[in-house]
């Protein structure tokens, strides 16, 4: 499991205390001044360093770094239970679907402001547009194979390799699948989407993978 990593020490102790027993936690550390790398090497994960900031970089050098058939994400805040996962990577295995994404559900006061909700609509929006795919979201809780993954050639270092997974994914036909799972109140303050001018600046950067051309038509969601 990957999980991209910036000064969330006080998250860490649930998150990691929410891994499926048997499954590895890989914590990206992406420039962590909290001493979030000592806390989860203390845990017993295995600490990546990105030096390069990013969200896309730290969920790429985990990627890189996974050695399962099966790679999940998730974020690293307490926002998202990671136990949750479990059924999303039967499903990849089973053969029932190749990329398999969580719909955000707030739960509790202040789970997802009023910006992060109105940026999130206007991509969920951009991305039909693009692509076909009638998708609700595109939160960071999903799972895939790992090699197919690698394959699609990913290249967004920043908030848009969220997007640009599920666009690359769409163009080679994958069959993606979304299931509601509950967003709780994040620990600590948001890296990206905290305020109206983060949240927008994501959409700009997100906007700009919606512009490339598409490899080829077909993806199919349910």
């Amino acid at each position: 499991m990957v999980l991209p990593c910036l000064n969330e020490a006080d998250a860490l102790p649930w998150v990691l205390g929410r891994i499926p027993p048997g499954w590895r936690a890989l914590v990206v550390d992406n420039g962590s001044t909290d001493g979030s790398a000592q806390v989860a090497r203390a845990l017993g994960a295995t600490v990546v360093r990105e030096p390069r900031r990013g969200f896309g970089a730290a969920c790429h050098a985990g990627l890189t770094a996974a050695t399962a058939e099966v790679v999940c994400f998730c974020d690293c805040d307490a926002s998202l239970d990671p136990a949750l996962l479990v059924p999303f990577v039967r499903e990849v295995r089973d053969g029932e679907a190749d990329l398999v994404l969580g719909r955000r559900r707030p739960r509790g006061r202040g789970a997802w402001p009023a910006h992060a909700r109105a940026g999130n609509l206007a991509l969920a929006r951009m991305l039909r547009r693009r692509t076909g795919l009638r998708l609700h979201d595109l939160g960071p809780l999903r799972a895939a194979r790992r090699e197919p993954l690698l394959a699609l050639g990913l290249t967004d270092r920043r908030s848009g390799y969220p997007l640009q997974m599920v666009v690359r994914a769409a163009d080679a036909g994958w069959r993606i699948a979304e299931h509601d799972v509950p967003y709780l109140p994040r620990t600590g303050a948001s890296k990206v989407t905290g305020t109206w001018r983060g949240t927008w600046q994501a959409v700009r950067d997100m906007s700009r993978v919606l512009a490339e051309t598409p490899a080829r038509e077909g993806g199919t969601v349910r």
